[in-house]
């Protein structure tokens, strides 16, 4: 976002960013096209290469500019296009018509196709943030308003659209800030501010309502109310004045604002701009850390599917191994079990959490080998999200039928459950130094079948065989909405997940004289393909609902399960651990203890 004027001297310095994954099954890669706003160093080339190191960016230099982070964060490349990067934004760009020195952001788009064989990867994260300079087009340099934002939207579809055609699935389109609460605008006085925040409201509302009506889904950011809620509270953000210039001369563009150039020492951390219209290097992160919230906000939300299927399948191995035979009498038993699970999913620091559970069930056998039953359960789930992103408490009310069949070699049996699921979420976000909490509840069920069997050799206290099992579950969650309503608080849809997983494997057992030690081990395949996406809305936007990819869970692990069965005070005793293996960073574990007796 530039002034009128061309910018025929804008240049700017390039960072080397490390790249860092984020979620997994995030993105793959970032690529930018903008104005100012986004640049990362468009005109550095034609700077003297004794300053390049601490100018560069239209922000309070050195500094990232919030698509750096954002590049970051994701493990995309932040540099600059002409020095090899994805970033195409130039300072100084307006939509559809070239501005001086800056290409318009069609033409940025339209080259970046031409490079890339006309297609767009559609895991890819796409940004087009652009516009600001059409509005300074009118209110600058007297451009008709009606004309001007109609042909400045045009375009917004137009590379959206293209984008669109191209393959790309994930198109982040923020909307113009409130330009009225610039230092340029503040100077023109309150019918100059005025004016300015309603040409910006008047784009944003017609290119959401284009884009809506073009059928495009995009992912919004509000940062027009954004930069609102930073001036109502700057304190809150460690800002001390949002309404002049960190860089001295107040009239001079922040592309060369350097160290020794900054109204004090500190301003680039508590000045909200760095000249008249561009952020300082604190609102860029502010910025920064707002897009991620957005774009990882509904799949942290979507974990919350997979946390409930990890847990039905360890209470569903809990039903199927309750019984190792069939009791040698007709008549009823009981039996009662606690499992602690943990789930830890350490890759992208995605999310950990302790399950405490308890299942009672009881039994009826015809003496000849078949039984039936029925049990209830309850867990809670205490997890962590990673990062310091918040956490989430999930409640599990389970009821189900059990039916089995045990000869002297085989044996087989079948269950089916509902689970009635209950969540209560807060999701904190980072905004600079200042941290905002969201918290909401939803509720969810688990509906469950499963069978399992097996075969074992052997006659004597030595005994092993094959084991198979298949386990389908079927997870719904409510959409909910966050409270604390910001620009910020999203709203999320409901979800939806099948889960088929199936089980092959071997269990080894020993009966000695008071106790029985067991050994199961088998593969386990996800036949579903999971939670391709998540969807979401910023609560500021309530209309534009938005869609980022779900978690990718690996599909194909082990299952070891090591335990030992023994009477004590005349009770049957089942006591082990179990734990998955073979997943990358991640692992589920837990242990159980079963006891059981006759009426």
């Amino acid at each position: 976002m530039s002034a009128s004027r061309p910018l025929r001297s804008t240049l700017a310095v390039a960072l080397a960013l490390a790249a860092a994954p984020a979620l997994a099954g995030e993105f793959n890669g970032t690529v930018f096209f903008g104005d100012s706003l986004t640049d990362s160093g468009h005109f550095q080339n034609q700077l003297p290469a004794n300053v390049r190191p601490v100018t560069g960016r239209f922000t309070t230099n050195p500094a990232w500019v919030w698509a750096e982070y954002v590049a970051d964060h994701f493990g995309g490349n932040g540099f600059t296009d002409n020095q090899g990067g994805d970033n195409y934004a130039q300072g100084g760009s307006r939509v559809t018509v070239q501005n001086g020195t800056a290409e318009s952001t069609v033409s940025q788009a339209t080259r970046y196709l031409a490079a890339n064989g006309g297609a767009a990867d559609p895991d890819t994260l796409y940004t087009v943030w652009t516009g600001a300079n059409d509005i300074f087009a009118i209110a600058g340099a007297g451009a008709p308003p009606q004309q001007t934002i109609a042909t400045a939207v045009g375009g917004v579809v137009q590379i959206v659209g293209t984008l669109d055609a191209a393959g790309a699935r994930y198109i982040l389109v923020p909307n113009l800030p409130d330009m009225g609460l610039t230092p340029n605008a503040i100077a023109a006085g309150p019918a100059g501010q005025a004016a300015l925040t309603q040409l910006a409201s008047t784009y944003n509302t017609a290119m959401y309502g284009a884009l809506a009506q073009g059928g495009y889904r995009v992912i919004p950011l509000d940062t027009f109310n954004v930069l609102r809620e930073i001036v109502a509270s700057p304190a809150t953000y460690g800002l001390r004045n949002v309404t002049q210039t960190a860089c001295l001369p107040p009239t001079a563009s922040s592309l060369t604002c350097n160290p020794t150039s900054l109204a004090a020492p500190d301003a680039a951390r508590t000045y909200l701009f760095a000249d008249g219209v561009h952020p300082s290097a604190a609102t860029h992160e502010i910025l920064a850390d707002y897009a991620i919230s957005v774009l990882e906000g509904p799949q942290l939300i979507g974990i919350l599917p997979h946390s409930a299927q990890v847990i039905g399948r360890s209470r569903a191995d809990q039903v199927a191994w309750h019984l190792p035979q069939a009791p040698e009498a007709a008549g009823l038993s009981w039996w009662g079990g606690l499992r602690g699970d943990n789930q830890r999913y350490d890759h992208a620091d995605l999310y950990d959490g302790l399950a405490p559970a308890g299942l009672f069930g009881l039994d009826w056998s015809n003496g000849n080998g078949l039984v039936a039953g029925g049990f209830l359960g309850y867990g809670r789930l205490d997890a962590d999200f990673g990062g310091n992103r918040g956490d989430y408490q999930q409640d599990d009310t389970s009821f189900g039928g059990f039916l089995g069949w045990y000869g002297q070699h085989s044996w087989v049996n079948a269950q089916v459950s509902y689970t009635m699921l209950d969540f209560d979420v807060t999701r904190d976000v980072s905004m600079g130094v200042a941290t905002r909490r969201h918290a909401g509840s939803t509720d969810g069920s688990n509906t469950a079948v499963g069978v399992n069997g097996g075969y074992e050799f052997g006659q004597g206290a030595l005994r092993n065989g094959p084991v198979a099992g298949l386990l389908w579950q079927t997870i719904d969650v409510d959409g909910y909405s966050e409270n604390n309503v910001s620009s910020t608080a999203l709203a999320y849809s409901d979800q939806s997940v099948d889960s088929l997983v199936g089980s092959l494997g071997w269990q080894v057992r020993y009966q000695a004289a008071s106790w029985e030690p067991y050994l199961r081990a088998t593969w386990d395949h996800e036949f579903e393909d999971g939670q391709d996406e998540v969807f979401a809305r910023l609560q500021t936007l309530p209309d534009l609902e938005y869609a980022v990819p779900g978690v990718d869970f690996d599909g194909d692990f082990g299952t070891v399960v090591l335990g030992a069965r023994f009477d004590v005070f005349g009770l049957a005793a089942d006591l082990g651990a179990r734990a998955t293996v073979g997943q990358a960073s991640a692992n589920d574990t837990g242990v159980f203890l079963s006891l059981g007796g006759r009426f």
